[in-house]
């Protein structure tokens, strides 16, 4: 039987990954402190704390990627009409903001794409915390599986 204690312990390493709004890489060391103090204490712990872990470390590789793929298509765009060897004055230097190129509209589709992981990252480890306070268990969607 799950006791009252344990879903406690469980609901708030799931909430503990707010902790990134407090200081850096909150989301990952908060939960990780978390679970490596109360995962003996029984399995329902052990299996939220290796499920919030495991979500956290797919989140950051996914920003990581979108973040790989974004930051090229806007300094091209941006710095596509830059003229870097006309060094006679700033008359060489053209950025026309009336036409973006296609580059901006990928770079921003990807912008878009990373505001909206978020928020489904925050509807996601809310729902993941009401589940370990009712005593279930929750299964992140999309997590690569880091911690078995």
């Amino acid at each position: 039987m799950i006791t009252n204690h344990q879903k406690n312990l469980a609901t708030f390493i799931h909430l503990s990954t707010f902790s990134r709004f407090i200081f850096p890489f909150g989301n990952i060391i908060a939960p990780i402190i978390l679970w490596i103090a109360n995962k003996d204490k029984s399995d329902f712990i052990d299996t939220h704390g290796k499920q919030a872990i495991n979500f956290q470390f797919s989140i950051l590789l996914y920003a990581m990627i979108i973040g790989i793929l974004t930051i090229p298509f806007f300094a091209f765009s941006l710095f596509n009409h830059l003229d870097i060897l006309d060094f006679h004055a700033f008359e060489g230097i053209h950025i026309n903001i009336s036409d973006p190129s296609p580059l901006f509209y990928i770079g921003g589709s990807l912008g878009l794409l990373a505001v909206i992981g978020f928020i489904l990252e925050l509807i996601f480890i809310i729902n993941a915390s009401l589940k370990a306070k009712d005593g279930q268990e929750y299964q992140y969607p999309l997590t690569i599986e880091f911690i078995k």
